[in-house]
């Protein structure tokens, strides 16, 4: 299922830049940046949640935010873009390491 991540971490706060690094390589190990703090996240239910774990476990629940859309299985219908289309194809390319 495809999920879009977008957070909002308060980098001007103590640690707020530390919070900001983990948040973006935790979802970087999900999924693409399609912009600065938006994420693309191709997972399956129980990588879902581990994925809201971690970042659970990184965020100051008192001031940053993380905001979790939830497009399923069809989501190639309901994404539309304009302009330079930073994205891939996730279901056709793949990078193996």
């Amino acid at each position: 299922m495809l999920v879009l991540v977008c957070y909002d971490v308060a980098i001007t706060t103590k640690g707020g830049q530390k919070r900001l690094r983990h948040v973006s390589r935790a979802c970087q190990d999900y999924g693409q940046r399609v912009q600065n703090s938006v994420f693309e996240c191709n997972v399956t239910p129980a990588q879902y949640v581990v994925l809201q774990n971690r970042l659970a476990s990184i965020i100051n629940h008192e001031i940053d935010n993380i905001r979790f859309y939830l497009l399923g299985k069809n989501y190639q219908k309901r994404i539309e873009t304009m302009g330079v289309q930073k994205s891939f194809d996730l279901e056709k390319d793949t990078i193996i390491f």
